[in-house]
């Protein structure tokens, strides 16, 4: 067992974990922030995507241990005085997700895209979601909410 601080969502955690621990079972199993999920372990679902010091990871293969020190910020993080992040209100507002496993992560995902892309194109969306997989949706919706969010962010 190791000790492991961190920012999480604004908040500053520090816990004794074992030295195997991944930030995705750190944040879910350990902390209880159950928005990050996980659908492969093998970082090729996106599920898990989370920020750490503002960039997007997947965290179901990144090391609790490792991050020691940074900023995490999961979907939990998004809501600001219980308003959602424009990126949120895109997906509901133009129905960019069915089932909702995918969205945690495709919305982080996006979020990240946009500090990069200010105005990005169906196909640079669509480039950059590409490690987000989502088995309902065909996308389209998800590329409407990330427009509709840049157009507000």
């Amino acid at each position: 067992m190791k000790k492991v601080s961190l920012e999480i969502n604004g908040k500053k955690v520090s816990k004794e974990i074992p030295e195997s621990t991944t930030l995705s079972t750190l944040l879910r199993d350990i902390l209880n922030l159950t928005g990050t999920h996980i659908g492969c372990d093998t970082s090729q679902c996106g599920a898990c995507v989370v920020h750490v010091d503002g960039k997007s990871i997947k965290s179901c293969t990144a090391l609790a241990l490792d991050l020691g020190g940074s900023k995490v910020t999961t979907i939990e993080g998004l809501t600001t005085n219980g308003k959602m992040h424009p990126m949120q209100e895109a997906f509901k507002k133009l129905h960019g997700l069915q089932c909702g496993f995918c969205t945690p992560g495709m919305v982080m995902s996006a979020i990240d895209l946009l500090k990069n892309k200010k105005n990005p194109s169906d196909a640079d969306i669509r480039d950059w979601l590409e490690g987000n997989i989502c088995r309902c949706t065909g996308y389209q919706n998800i590329v409407a909410a990330v427009k509709e969010a840049a157009s507000k962010m």
